[in-house]
């Protein structure tokens, strides 16, 4: 199964995270790097996974309200941009 890349990045008092999970990327743009430094490993994505295509569309909602219990959080989600 797939997982998510998580990254932390911690400097100057400041936290931040992001949180990658390919749907129908082209993946041949990661075939020279080594996931995580996990050596022996490859960058993968929903679509080949499961066999066929699965759009960011399709799985936000899925993913938010998973996140959401996981979390016990409430995420708010908008394509505004914030200032």
């Amino acid at each position: 199964m797939p997982l998510p890349a998580v990254r932390v990045h911690c400097g100057n008092y400041i936290t931040s995270h992001g949180l990658a999970l390919n749907c129908c990327t082209d993946l041949s743009w990661f075939e020279h790097i080594v996931p995580c430094g996990l050596e022996g490993t490859r960058a993968t994505s929903l679509s080949r996974e499961l066999g066929h295509r699965v759009t960011v569309e399709d799985i936000t909602e899925p993913f938010l309200e998973s996140f959401q219990e996981v979390f016990d959080c409430t995420v708010v989600f908008s394509k505004e941009p914030r200032d």
